[in-house]
């Protein structure tokens, strides 16, 4: 079984958890591939955003594999909080990303970022990957934020994803499993955070749709 046929067997799986979909690329329902366009913002990517001194004190350092990028497609608010959701959003996949290329369902970075359902489910999409010796390569693209704070000090954030650009990746062989381009390459997500101790903006749940009208090019 492939990793497209595994993500897709784990996503059915782990929906009730709001699994964080990084399935990449499409599942080939409908055939309206579109061209092979460069990513918009991918020319300037932010793969691992640079914290401030007082926010960088325990945070994971990231690193990413050359033939890895998260580009988040999006400008600072002006508004301390947003950004700083925004920031740790970015972290969280970017975080994700470099659990899939070291093949740990249980990496202690997207732990540092996730909570509850969110970390639960992301654990169960990464086991997926391990258990099929495979992860992502290419680029994946953040865009369209909306940030909400909520009046108990929660937020929740609503934003796209693009994986138009981003494929599995057998380790084993070398192997790129490059799928078309379809609207199933674009993904809406709509998580819940809350700052914690240290002053992280922590993903509780993120209930994400897989070919979200709203996130077409």
């Amino acid at each position: 079984m492939s990793p497209r046929a595994f993500s897709a067997a784990a996503l059915a799986a782990t929906a009730a958890l709001s699994l964080l979909l990084t399935a990449c690329g499409s599942d080939g329902e409908d055939g309206d591939t579109k061209p092979d366009d460069k990513i918009q913002g991918a020319d300037k990517p932010k793969e691992s955003p640079s914290p401030t001194a007082e926010e960088a004190a325990d945070r994971p350092e990231i690193k990413l594999p050359e033939d890895v990028r998260v580009v988040a497609d999006w400008s600072e608010t002006g508004k301390p909080a947003e950004d700083a959701i925004l920031r740790d959003t970015e972290q969280r996949i970017a975080a994700i990303e470099m659990a899939l290329a070291e093949q740990d369902p249980t990496h202690a970075a997207f732990r540092f970022y996730s909570e509850g359902e969110a970390a639960a489910a992301t654990e169960e999409y990464v086991k997926a990957y391990v258990d099929e010796e495979a992860r992502l390569t290419g680029t994946i693209r953040l865009y369209e934020p909306t940030v909400t704070i909520r009046d108990d000090g929660t937020a929740t954030l609503v934003y796209c994803e693009d994986q138009s650009k981003a494929f599995d990746k057998y380790l084993k062989t070398g192997e790129v499993n490059k799928t078309p381009v379809t609207k199933n390459s674009y993904f809406s997500h709509g998580a819940t955070l809350r700052k914690d101790e240290q002053g992280t903006w922590v993903t509780m749940t993120d209930v994400t749709t897989q070919g979200a009208s709203s996130c077409q090019p």
